[in-house]
């Protein structure tokens, strides 16, 4: 399985209409994107990859990510070996802690001791017939613990939500070798009010989580920073302005080290699928 390029990360691919999410796939991979990407936030996750395996004869379909709370490791085990046997080796299972409160909410109490929680259930992989093999799994990694984890027992680590001086940092400390693939938020707009407008609510959401906001604080940005979504910080995570923009941002992570970005465009209505900014940036993109 390569991952390179250039991917999309997309909810609307995993919570959007069946139908024209499989439209959407098929025209992601004529269009060139590597990879598309979904998250795991309830739900029948392995149906909706079976979906868009299903819709598509190339393309690497990636967990961004499968939470591994919300899944027993052998029946993971058996979905990749059922969907891999269907569609040839293109299900990358990236896998994650996901966040306290939200895993807390429906469980109290439950959420502890993540970095525990993922070396059992990478155990649980390894131990179910057939396993899922280490270079079919890549693991959200943000903090150096799990990153560390991600080099000895993955292929790599799937962040979200990072500024470029986290994918410098994280390849420095994973070495050459392991796959380095972020997800990169972008906004086609003209101006920054107009960003600000569709992004800043947004991302107030995914900061009021201490995995990503305590990253923030590791990354150099200030408790102030992240409590108002200052300019400084806004602009490190959400990449905004015309189709040059949003590639120089792409540039920029894989000259840092990055194998693979994949690109999560957010859109004033951000259940749409966002069908013609994935078209218009295609070109920019996917060129090279």
């Amino acid at each position: 399985m390569e991952i390179s390029g250039v991917g999309v990360w997309s909810q609307q691919l995993r919570y959007g209409d069946r139908g024209e999410a499989a439209e959407a796939a098929a025209e992601l991979e004529e269009l060139g994107y590597a990879a598309l990407w979904i998250p795991d936030v309830g739900g029948p996750l392995f149906d909706a990859v079976g979906g868009l395996l299903e819709a598509t004869d190339r393309t690497v379909v990636a967990t961004g990510i499968l939470n591994l709370w919300m899944h027993a490791p052998a029946d993971a085990a058996a979905a990749h070996a059922s969907l891999t046997a269907a569609h040839g080796d293109r299900f990358l299972m990236g896998i994650g802690v996901s966040h306290a409160p939200l895993v807390d909410a429906k469980e109290a109490g439950r959420y502890r001791r993540p970095l525990a929680a993922m070396t059992s259930f990478l155990d649980g992989l390894d131990a179910a017939e057939p396993p899922v093999p280490a270079a079919s799994r890549v693991l959200a990694a943000l903090g150096p613990k799990m990153q560390q984890t991600a080099k000895e027992r993955s292929r790599g680590v799937h962040p979200y939500l990072v500024p470029v001086e986290h994918t410098r940092r994280t390849r420095e400390a994973l070495g050459d070798g392991p796959l380095v693939l972020p997800e990169q938020t972008a906004i086609l707009c003209g101006t920054r009010d107009e960003a600000r407008a569709i992004g800043t609510g947004w991302l107030r959401g995914y900061l009021s989580l201490p995995n990503y906001a305590n990253n923030l604080l590791r990354s150099g940005f200030s408790s102030e920073d992240v409590e108002s979504v200052s300019d400084r910080l806004f602009d490190a995570l959400i990449a905004w302005g015309d189709e040059e923009a949003i590639k120089n941002r792409v540039d920029e992570h894989r000259a840092a080290g990055a194998d693979h970005v994949c690109v999560q465009v957010l859109t004033a209505d951000q259940d749409a699928f966002p069908r013609d900014a994935w078209r218009r940036l295609a070109p920019a993109l996917l060129s090279g």
